[in-house]
């Protein structure tokens, strides 16, 4: 291939571009509506005889879209994206966040890399995969609050379910750089509650101090973090290879001279694939019940620790050997192994309904949720080769 022809083929369409940077004017941060790009990409698709469905959060003021490309066939491969980005609040940009612009061969964005450059790309070629023979049709999946969560793709999970609709595989396209992504870790998040019993700081030993139980509890969760690093089986496909624990944050108290009544904090668990998140959290919940508050509850019968469940997002793993994990190599045109990542994405609630998915997306994950946000417009583009060679390949999966 000639020099000339290489920069041709590095550089996206007019068209990718131009729906990449109406996307991202759309000011969708997880505490805002999503309802403006939801309704214009829905208006895009009927028009282009795409039939669209739409599920709405408790408020009305989110949905999320499932588009099947050609109706009336049966269901086959789902494209799914995000439609939520993070906030910009506090981060130094050097331009508009919401208005991309093309630098030194980048466009930057907040969520030109996560993932609105993927959903550009998959809307800029509708008309290939409507045209495309064979008896399964396309469908191309938005979600509300992924960022938060993966909030809105569970009822657009259930709706699917409810209505009978079971697609053969599905690609989530997250910031990869064009690599299959066939695992990644779950998380679980939880809030604990710790309840003591307040008294005046001179006489301490008349109270039960909240922050002190809540800390010894803490130093048990960094215990067992330690016991996984030292002692679990190692992925080395993960960056980290082993599963962790963190606490994130913690209050408690209101003055120096009052034994604290009351003390939260969170943590959470990203787990390997394989590794059981309820045993995590029983290890956890055991010394609380067993350890911690008979002590606590000798001083105090009101004493009290408590949990619940912020956020639960299943793990992702699928065979190498998987059908759809060869059509995505071969489709990237990748000189790069599968790969496995740490973070967590849609893709475990999409394997989990029984869909086989696979993760594969533009950009790279590392300039996500920063200041300056962009992707290579390299990667853009061969996206769209990507999205041009499924197109036209029209892959027959075997349904799960």
């Amino acid at each position: 291939m000639s020099a000339e022809a290489i920069a041709v083929a590095s550089q996206p369409s007019d068209e990718a571009l131009q729906l990449i940077r109406t996307l991202v004017a759309f000011d969708t941060v997880s505490r805002n509506s999503n309802l403006g790009l939801i309704e214009w990409v829905r208006d895009r698709l009927r028009g282009q005889g795409a039939d669209c469905r739409l599920t709405y959060d408790a408020t009305g003021g989110k949905a999320n879209l499932f588009a099947t490309l050609s109706p009336g066939r049966k269901p086959g491969l789902v494209l799914s994206g995000h439609t939520d980005v993070v906030p910009v609040d506090g981060q130094p940009w050097d331009t508009n966040p919401f208005d991309a612009q093309i630098r030194d061969g980048r466009l930057y964005g907040r969520g030109t890399a996560d993932m609105k450059s993927f959903i550009a790309v998959a809307l800029a070629n509708v008309p290939a995969f409507m045209a495309a023979e064979g008896d399964a049709s396309f469908h191309l999946s938005l979600s509300y609050d992924e960022e938060i969560g993966c909030v809105g793709v569970r009822s657009l999970l259930r709706d699917l379910e409810a209505s009978g609709i079971q697609p053969a595989g599905c690609i989530v396209g997250e910031p990869t750089s064009m690599r299959a992504i066939i695992a990644h870790k779950g998380k679980r998040e939880y809030r604990c509650c710790v309840r003591g019993r307040e008294a005046h700081s001179a006489l301490t030993p008349q109270g039960v101090n909240a922050i002190e139980f809540a800390a010894l509890l803490i130093a048990h969760i960094r215990s067992l973090a330690a016991r996984l690093a030292a002692e679990e089986a190692r992925d080395t496909a993960f960056v980290v290879p082993h599963t962790t624990l963190n606490t994130g944050t913690i209050k408690g108290g209101i003055a120096t001279n009052v034994v604290p009544r009351d003390c939260e904090f969170t943590f959470d668990l990203r787990y390997l694939p394989g590794t059981d998140p309820d045993w995590l959290f029983g290890e956890v919940e055991r010394y609380a019940q067993q350890t911690l508050l008979p002590q606590m509850r000798e001083i105090s019968a009101d004493a009290d620790i408590s949990f619940a469940m912020k956020a639960n997002t299943p793990g992702l793993s699928i065979a190498p050997s998987h059908e759809l994990v060869a059509l995505a190599q071969a489709l990237a045109d990748s000189r790069s192994a599968v790969g496995k990542v740490d973070y967590g994405t849609e893709a475990g609630l999409f394997s989990r309904a029984g869909i086989p998915t696979v993760v594969c997306g533009p950009g790279n994950i590392e300039q996500a949720h920063k200041p300056n946000e962009y992707i290579e417009l390299a990667q853009i583009a061969q996206c769209e080769a990507f999205m041009r060679g499924l197109a036209q390949r029209q892959p027959r999966l075997q349904p799960a």
